[in-house]
């Protein structure tokens, strides 16, 4: 009996999504929100309202390891800030697991930079930043076949900073 080359070829295990359940899943994004820090954080005090926030664009860059139904990962970011908030930037690590075709659910911890703006009268400072937060694929929300097993995902997230701030973010993250 002949052995054709589709048969010879043995993927391995599969992860719900179809994907290698072993392997690395590099991943880029663009993400907006809000940070809101505590009138006691860090950075100072606003004359007009005594607490530093706005509004945020992030760039997210990262890669996540699957191991079976779980995954860990490491991710960066470069934020521009609006209001009185003018950069942000950090790493952290994310560990989580995979749900359905192609949806994560995750915890974050890391370290952030923040860049307040000093013509407002906030400062710079730096400190650790956890959250947690979702992702979901095209067929997680009944639109399966769209992309096939890899790309766009809506990614939904609440970071705080050192405990001082809320920092919801929303926006898409396609996975390679």
């Amino acid at each position: 009996m002949a052995v054709t080359p589709a048969a010879a070829q043995d993927t391995g295990p599969s992860a719900p999504d179809g994907t290698r359940a072993f392997g690395i899943e590099p991943y880029i994004g663009v993400l907006g929100g809000y940070h809101s820090f505590d009138r006691r954080s860090e950075f100072g005090v606003s004359p007009s309202d005594g607490r530093m926030n706005g509004w945020l664009v992030s760039g997210i860059a990262g890669l996540n390891i699957p191991l079976g139904p779980v995954f860990i990962g490491a991710e960066g970011n470069a934020t521009k800030g609006f209001g009185d908030i003018d950069w942000e930037y950090g790493a952290r690590g994310r560990a989580g697991f995979r749900a359905g075709e192609s949806g994560l659910i995750f915890v974050s911890g890391g370290y952030q930079w923040v860049n307040g703006k000093g013509n407002r009268g906030f400062g710079d400072s730096s400190d650790w930043i956890y959250g947690v937060g979702v992702e979901v694929g095209p067929s997680d929300i009944g639109m399966g076949g769209v992309t096939g097993q890899s790309g766009p995902r809506l990614r939904l997230q609440v970071e705080t900073y050192n405990f001082d701030s809320l920092r919801p973010m929303a926006g898409v993250v396609f996975h390679f």
